[in-house]
């Protein structure tokens, strides 16, 4: 245990961030440096318990009280060595995490929960500024070769695990840059993208090719890949976004939110890119449809785009400011504001889009709403919603973003060519990561559907250890419920 008495010694302390007027103006990541030493202090809050619910709240199973003792001790390498025995992107879950962990801390009960997402970040990069996180390709190669289709957090998590086994590994990629959802879905003020050609430097260093602008399925038969390769991890994620079929959906300024991102994520890097419509949120008024994490960039985008209002809008009725104790340790449904929010933006809950407007250009200028309630239904327990009559209203609206998630992956393509069973939600049908074709795996929001980065990184570790196993017929790697995980003391 680190410190008995840093429960109660501390208070929850996590870096500033800089001033929400001059942030707007850049792309940079919005926190201030945070000092070790305050790290450490940090780290003395774990109590480290005698069932540690963190550890299962974690979808990779991080051992957390073990390396806040370590980062408590000072021991940043044992503390990395922890980490990384079950993570293999800290730098990434260090800073785009919802940290469900956090949410199943025990001091989280009835006082504020260790900064388990801040420690894991601090982590991570005292490993790179040590030299800890440094090239280690396989000492031994088994002649067995992998490709992985999608760059994305499950795919890279997927081909670091088959390369350390040995295995030749290939990740393909449709984009012309790596990363996939890290690289295209999540804006720079949140992940730059130097943390992620960082990792990506370190795993070509490896071994790993990595084989860009490639679209299994159009620019390569999907069959080919299967016939020259001895398995194939699909990692393409949930790439169908959620649609709004209302009257005015087919107006210019209605959008998918990934859309949107994504052109700001290329115009940041500098690329020049071909789209029918650039998609700028300068000098309109901004009409965010979807009250989560996507919607939230959004309206980052849109502050540093310099719009000139800002509405998001949540179907559902606005969550309490507090946790209900008895969800612990459960994620809890509750009020959270980002750093977005903090930027500046309208926020209305229990709104239904009844229709977009426009001129006779077609163009978008507004958008009806109305206010709904939601109704228990006393014979089957599910919630509807009704109207309020007399709510209706109409805003003015230049661009409308709809952030209202995924449905499933593409099936035309490289999963139809490859004859890839799916399930009645659009998902890859599989048993233990494998699809009904032998040689084909799946992980990600391919095979759960739409979800965390955190996740996507234990699906492509889980599908590696398959793959593994599947190849050699007894896997060398970890896998989340596995025992030989290192723990503090061990070499």
């Amino acid at each position: 245990m680190a410190d008995p008495k840093g429960f109660l010694k501390h208070t929850r302390q996590l870096p500033s961030s800089r001033h929400p007027g001059k942030r707007v103006e850049d792309y940079k990541e919005i926190y201030e440096s945070f000092p070790a030493e305050k790290t450490v202090e940090q780290a003395s809050r774990c109590m480290d318990c005698g069932v540690p619910f963190c550890h299962n709240g974690c979808p990779l199973g991080n051992i957390i009280p073990e390396f806040n003792d370590a980062v408590y001790e000072e021991d940043w390498q044992q503390a990395f060595e922890i980490l990384s025995s079950t993570n293999n992107f800290p730098e990434f879950t260090g800073r785009i995490c919802p940290a469900p962990c956090e949410a199943a801390c025990v001091l989280g009960i009835n006082q504020a929960a260790v900064a388990i997402e801040h420690i894991e970040k601090s982590i991570a990069e005292m490993a790179f500024e040590k030299g800890y996180i440094r090239p280690k390709p396989p000492t031994l190669r088994t002649g067995k070769k992998v490709a992985v289709v999608g760059s994305g957090p499950a795919g890279l998590a997927a081909a670091a695990q088959l390369n350390k086994a040995g295995h030749s590994v290939t990740v393909f990629e449709r984009s012309d840059r790596l990363g996939g959802l890290l690289r295209y879905g999540i804006p720079d003020f949140k992940l730059e993208k130097w943390v992620v050609e960082r990792r990506i430097a370190i795993m070509e260093a490896e071994g790993v090719r990595f084989k860009t602008s490639t679209n299994i399925g159009v620019d390569m038969e999907a069959n080919d890949l299967l016939g020259s390769h001895d398995a194939v991890v699909l990692c393409g994620g949930s790439t169908i976004p959620r649609d709004l079929p209302i009257p005015g959906r087919d107006l210019k300024g209605v959008h998918f939110a990934m859309d949107f991102l994504t052109q700001n994520n290329k115009r940041v890097a500098g690329d020049h890119f071909e789209s029918p419509e650039q998609i700028l949120a300068k000098d309109k008024n901004v009409l965010v449809i979807g009250g989560g994490d996507t919607g939230a960039d959004c309206v980052g985008t849109s502050n540093r785009h310099k719009a000139t209002s800002i509405t998001q809008i949540e179907l559902l009725a606005k969550p309490p400011k507090k946790r209900d104790p008895l969800s612990w340790p459960n994620w809890p449904m509750m009020l959270r504001t980002s750093s977005s929010h903090e930027e500046g933006c309208d926020r209305e809950w229990a709104i239904l889009t009844k229709a977009f407007k426009g001129n006779e250009a077609g163009e978008l200028t507004a958008v009806e709403l109305v206010e709904i309630e939601w109704v228990k239904d006393e014979n089957t327990g599910r919630y509807t919603f009704k109207e309020v009559e007399g709510t209706e209203k109409e805003i003015p609206c230049d661009l409308a973003l709809l952030a209202i998630g995924f449905v499933y992956p593409q099936f035309e393509g490289m999963l139809e060519q490859l004859g890839i069973e799916i399930d009645d939600r659009g998902n890859v049908c599989d048993d233990n990561y494998q699809t009904n074709v032998e040689k084909v795996f799946v992980a990600g929001d391919m095979r759960r559907g739409q979800s965390l980065v955190v996740w996507a990184i234990s699906e492509g570790r889980e599908a590696a250890k398959a793959v593994d196993q599947f190849l050699m017929e007894v896997s060398v790697l970890e896998g989340k419920n596995d025992s030989n995980i290192l723990v503090a003391g061990s070499s």
